[in-house]
């Protein structure tokens, strides 16, 4: 049976090429209406809106809970909550933050923004994408309903064993927990590989490796990162669930398991992980300064490189995280030599980012607010970590509040401020309205004043002796004031993220119109419309430059010959980008959410029952025929003996 689309009527007012090519690109790639439309979306545009929204949800949900402890806290034996509670709070926040936020909204801005940047009208493998979104939701949703039901997870975000197995934590709270992690990172390897495959395949004509755009690279490089950590912490977590459930014994000393080999394996993850996040910040970065200083980035070969160099050099200091273990000198002595080499490339990245200020016309807007602050915050939590880093200082100030006012200033720092400047210079692409000025700078002034006011002081209550991850405290311990003082600061930085809400809402509604591209900016995205049609580009761009707006030529050339009646995009080498063929991708199904559906009864009856293994193996095996099941080919290419 032939699927090509049917000859559409020729309306009055459409007369010449652009515009038949206009309807019909349309017609093709026009998402189906209704809720089924809504459940069956596969188009890189919509799953990534669906991942950044998602995402800042959780954001909001991990700040209440924050919210929550600042204020358990902020006096000596407050009773807002008991230890049973406080303990599944920061716990939840912890792992909200860093597995249903932090990751999620980066892959999210990235597979929204990196096909518009090459110039490709969809990821490449669109189905993969929704698979992976409605597999993350399905895992936030697991997490908060067990915390909801008195089933949230308490030994903290790493989990670390014994604490964590059957022996100290019976019942389902860090089963949980470990479904959790394998439902979200399950879904990070898919949004890796499309976007890996997406990036080296799928890039416009000209847009040699070369000239990608930097935040191109920093979401290639944070996908390879994907790939080669989370592999590790899904292992783990699946050996955690089968010590518990079926009594295996990988983490068990009494068993003849080992307690360290979760810490290894799960920093061997957790480590990477930060960069993970803080990477595609960076691309966000140099890109919001090109545009605001109205120059090309410093370096751009060095910057390049620096991000690949910190992709590798992460993966080599998990130890760091274990020098309370009792590690033998020798090996102290290399992870610390690892902990502080990965300072040179964030240096060298530094260094350009301010020559590009330096020699730049600045423009001060919204976007480079944050950008900003990014470096008076991120070069703080870069020196305590370069303290850390070392084993004479983290053996001093081990699992203190000096810890937790580093790891609030390298992410906060490195991944939030930068993100919030990419929310002010991305939101007109998404919406096509402007972010109002004025509620913006209330927002930015409140965020950077309450952040400060609340880590600041945890350096000194860590150097003080505060232990984290205590509910309460002695009035005799002379924490009070700073711990006021933070509480303080947590309650600004609540009351600009509100700020932020309302310009959000409002903007939506009433915000200037953007136009195509508001900036003046030098990437692919600008231009076509505010927001992209179903489609991307009327045509396929080219390029013949690293800024590819900047130098463009008046008559650049666009790619053609790519049907406009099928889903077809244009195929590129590796290197060059030079045109290979061309490849029609999937439309829109169901059959995602089905797999993805039956992987959640997999991994929840897997909780209770071993049985949930070959219940959810079955329910997989259907769907995922039903996904890979063969279409016949369109009628024109059946050669004439051949039935359609």
């Amino acid at each position: 049976m032939s699927t090509a689309l049917p000859t559409p009527p020729e309306p009055a007012s459409v007369r010449d090429d652009e515009a038949w090519e206009r309807l019909y690109l349309e017609r093709t790639w026009a998402p189906k209406k209704g809720l089924i439309g809504w459940l069956s979306e596969v188009h890189h545009t919509e799953i990534g809106k669906r991942y950044i929204i998602t995402a800042f949800v959780f954001f909001l949900l991990g700040g209440v809970e924050a919210l929550l402890m600042r204020w358990q806290l902020s006096g000596p034996e407050k009773q807002l909550m008991g230890p049973d509670l406080y303990n599944q709070v920061f716990t939840m926040h912890g792992s909200t933050m860093m597995f249903l936020f932090a990751v999620p909204m980066m892959e999210g801005v990235g597979l929204y923004l990196v096909p518009l940047m090459i110039g490709t009208r969809n990821a490449a493998f669109p189905r993969l994408n929704a698979f992976g979104y409605w597999t993350y939701l399905i895992g936030g949703v697991l997490l908060y309903g067990g915390f909801l039901l008195n089933v949230g997870p308490d030994a903290g975000w790493f989990s670390y064993v014994p604490l964590a197995g059957p022996q100290y934590s019976p019942g389902k709270r860090v089963d949980i927990w470990a479904q959790m992690i394998t439902f979200t990172e399950l879904a990070g390897l898919a949004g890796a590989v499309n976007l890996i495959v997406t990036v080296f395949k799928h890039r416009a004509p000209g847009m040699s490796l070369n000239r990608m755009p930097l935040f191109v690279w920093a979401m290639l490089v944070k996908s390879f990162m994907v790939v080669f950590a989370m592999p590790a912490v899904m292992v783990a977590s699946t050996c955690l669930a089968m010590d518990r459930l079926i009594g295996t014994h990988f983490f068990n000393p009494a068993e003849g398991g080992d307690a360290l080999l979760w810490q290894h394996l799960f920093w061997f993850f957790g480590h990477p992980e930060v960069y993970i996040i803080f990477i595609p910040a960076l691309g966000m970065l140099s890109s919001i300064l090109a545009v605001f200083t109205r120059r090309q980035v410093f370096g751009y070969l060095p910057v390049v490189l620096s991000m690949v160099s910190i992709g590798f050099i992460g993966f080599g200091l998990w130890v760091h995280h274990m020098f309370a273990t009792g590690l033998p000198q020798l090996g102290q002595s290399f992870f610390t030599a690892a902990s502080l080499m990965v300072a040179l490339p964030s240096g060298v990245q530094i260094f350009c980012w301010l020559a590009t200020l330096w020699g730049g016309r600045l423009w001060l807007r919204l976007p480079l607010y944050w950008v900003l602050a990014f470096f008076a915050v991120f070069v703080t939590g870069g020196l305590s970590g370069v303290m850390l880093g070392t084993y004479s200082v983290d053996q001093q100030v081990h699992d203190t509040y000096f810890v937790v006012a580093h790891f609030h200033y390298v992410l906060i720092g490195g991944a939030v401020f930068p993100l919030f400047g990419g929310l002010y210079y991305w939101f007109p692409k998404l919406t096509g309205r402007m972010l109002g000025e004025r509620l913006g700078k209330w927002n930015f002034w409140t965020f950077f004043i309450g952040f400060n006011l609340t880590f600041f002081p945890l350096h000194h209550l860590g150097m003080m002796g505060m232990p984290r991850r205590v509910y309460t405290y002695g009035v005799d311990r002379g924490w009070q004031s700073l711990n006021l003082l933070a509480t303080a600061g947590a309650v600004i930085m609540a009351v600009s993220i509100t700020l932020l809400l309302l310009n959000i809402f409002w903007s939506l509604k009433r915000g200037e119109v953007a136009g195509n591209d508001p900036w003046g900016a030098d990437t692919l995205e600008w231009s076509t419309t505010s927001p992209p049609p179903s489609y991307n580009f009327l045509h396929l761009p080219t390029v013949r430059g690293r800024y590819a707006r900047w130098t463009a030529a008046e008559d650049q050339p666009v790619v053609t010959g790519v049907r406009s009646d099928r889903k077809e995009v244009l195929v590129t080498r590796l290197l060059d980008a030079a045109p290979d063929h061309r490849a029609e991708l999937p439309g829109p199904t169901l059959w995602p959410l089905w797999v993805a559906l039956a992987t959640g009864v997999m991994f929840v009856m897997v909780i209770f029952t071993p049985w949930g293994i070959v219940v959810g193996g079955v329910l997989l095996f259907i769907t995922l025929t039903g996904w890979f099941w063969p279409r016949p080919p369109y009628k024109e290419e059946l050669a004439p003996e051949q039935p359609s």
